[in-house]
């Protein structure tokens, strides 16, 4: 029959918490990592290609309400004068939050 050891110091044997800690710090960090340089990058190219989605959709429905069909050139000036638009709202936006404004 084996004999357990039951002389074993204290310094030798780690409780289970020691152990278990520094293994979920690191968990945390791989995960935390792999968020920050494999799914972060490819989350903010497709919230850029959304939104992107989200401007032409919101350009043709603007401009066809004014009677401007996409294969024409009043809807490309249309869509021109809608992008200013939204940068001057943009530039607005950013005045006001640094207090210009």
């Amino acid at each position: 029959m084996a004999e357990a050891k039951t002389n074993t110091p204290d310094s030798e044997r780690l409780p289970l918490p020691a152990l278990g800690y520094p293994l979920l710090l690191a968990v945390l960090a791989a995960c935390g990592l792999y968020a920050v340089f494999i799914s972060g990058p490819a989350m903010r190219i497709a919230a850029q290609e959304q939104r992107e989605r989200a401007i032409a959709d919101e350009d043709r429905q603007s401009c066809e309400m004014f009677g401007m069909r996409s294969d024409n050139a009043a809807f490309a000036a249309c869509s021109r004068q809608l992008a200013i638009i939204r940068q001057k709202q943009v530039d607005r936006d950013n005045a006001a939050a640094q207090g210009i404004l």
